[in-house]
């Protein structure tokens, strides 16, 4: 295959993936619409679901006895497993443009923790974007008004975030000595362990449309990942990256569209303050890293 079909196919399966993830986010708020959803179950739906794909599509390759033997998977996978039900319970109580735009800082914080963790160069990039995230952070949150703070459910968006950059760093250590179906399977198996017993104990029955939501919610959250996963094999980390931030524009329409969620005018600049910080951040640091590499 030319390199040029090589490119588009990579490009489509990202575009895939930020169209996966974007449904994943919206079925979850619409999950919010029967009530008093059950987010332990719904971190369960993805985590099992997620390792179906994993022995269906990688098994020769994937190490199951790595998940508990190895320290960093082990990491990888609570944290994982955590960011899922957070992300997840955010969505339902901040509504899904809010608590996406949020969770999308992890870019600049990744940065900030590699900059740490890896010794990585601390480009002046990333600390321009995280200036502007967190300047977005507190307008989307009113942080800044008198009559007006963050609630607890705000303040969680942001510790999914930090939980969502720990894991990109991880993986990227990972990646040295794992297969990435390893490493994906760590996410959804611990994401079990840690919600399938709270996920009994506060079950209540529900009707036939919200279990066929939850598979659909399990389904496309695995489609992303592996469709992302097999993009970034053929395609700059920049590139994909900038097609991922597609997916907190997407919930955001889809929830004004599809819920009603509306914006202020404060919050919708912070919006695009999160935005702006978080694809200069990527740009910056791509641009950076290539002509170092030169």
């Amino acid at each position: 295959m030319s390199a040029h079909l090589t490119h588009r196919r990579a490009v489509g399966l990202m575009l895939l993936s930020a169209a996966s993830f974007t449904a994943n986010v919206l079925l979850v708020r619409a999950l919010g619409e029967f009530g008093e959803v059950n987010v332990w179950l719904m971190a369960c739906s993805r985590g099992l679901v997620g390792l179906a794909m994993i022995c269906a599509v990688y098994w020769p390759e994937f190490q199951p006895t790595h998940l508990w033997r190895r320290r960093k998977v082990l990491e990888r996978g609570i944290a994982g497993g955590l960011g899922i039900y957070v992300t997840y319970l955010t969505v339902v109580k901040l509504g899904a443009g809010r608590a996406i735009f949020i969770s999308n800082t992890y870019v600049v914080w990744g940065a900030l923790l590699a900059a740490w963790m890896l010794k990585e160069k601390l480009r002046p990039a990333v600390v321009v974007g995280g200036v502007a995230a967190l300047v977005g952070i507190g307008l989307l949150t009113n942080v800044f008004a008198a009559d007006s703070h963050p609630g607890i459910y705000d303040l969680l968006a942001v510790v999914g975030a930090l939980l969502s950059a720990w894991v990109v760093v991880t993986i990227r250590q990972l990646h040295a000595t794992e297969h990435t179906s390893t490493i994906f399977a760590a996410q959804c198996a611990y994401a079990l362990v840690i919600c399938s017993v709270p996920a009994v104990l506060t079950f209540d029955p529900l009707p036939p449309l919200a279990w066929g939501v939850l598979l659909l919610v399990g389904l496309t959250a695995g489609v992303g990942q592996l469709a992302m996963t097999r993009a970034f094999r053929d395609l700059p980390v920049a590139e994909g990256s900038l097609i991922q931030m597609l997916v907190p524009l997407g919930t955001a329409l889809g929830g004004m569209l599809f819920f009603h969620e509306r914006f202020a005018l404060h919050e919708m600049l912070g919006a695009a303050l999160i935005l702006g910080g978080t694809t200069y951040t990527v740009v910056r640091n791509a641009t950076t890293a290539n002509a170092e590499a030169e």
